[in-house]
């Protein structure tokens, strides 16, 4: 491993541990050259599963997407950057589980929503919108009937 400071490539690992779930090593090194620290994130290389986009290309999945797109539903919401991880870290898991080489993207948008309705209502609608193309107030409503169905059951119900 190359020091990100002195670029020398002589370290020593200090700790390594488990993260995401078990899908990531966490490990905390040493440069034997100029004694700084610093983490490194190491993942298994898994099978490329490609990703089939409406007009029939194929692309590799790219996490960071994913994770952007999460973030970005879930801007100004009172949701962790440690709970955007895991939920991405489920989802991959969920992906990387179920699917062996190729998932097309409704499928896969249909995922994070699935995961972003657990999470946070609001994030889950705001992703919606985007993903489904809203046109109007009226695709908003068609989207959160079934939330008020739910709530309904669980406390006072909400009108549009």
């Amino acid at each position: 491993m190359q020091c990100p400071f002195c670029r020398q490539d002589n370290d020593r690992v200090i700790d390594s541990r488990a993260v995401d779930d078990g899908l990531a090593i966490r490990r905390r090194r040493e440069c034997l050259s100029c004694r700084r620290r610093y983490t490194t994130h190491e993942r298994p290389e898994e099978m490329a599963i490609k990703v089939v986009k409406k007009n029939g290309c194929r692309e590799p999945f790219v996490r960071d997407k994913i994770r952007q797109g999460v973030a970005r539903a879930c801007w100004k919401r009172p949701i962790s950057d440690e709970q955007i991880d895991k939920l991405v870290a489920d989802l991959e898991g969920d992906l990387y589980a179920d699917f062996d080489s190729e998932i097309d993207s409704h499928t896969l948008g249909e995922m994070v929503m699935e995961h972003l309705r657990m999470l946070d209502q609001v994030a889950f609608v705001r992703f919606a919108s985007v993903y489904r193309d809203f046109k109007d107030v009226t695709d908003f409503v068609h989207e959160l009937q079934p939330i008020l169905r739910d709530r309904e059951g669980s406390g006072p119900p909400l009108r549009l």
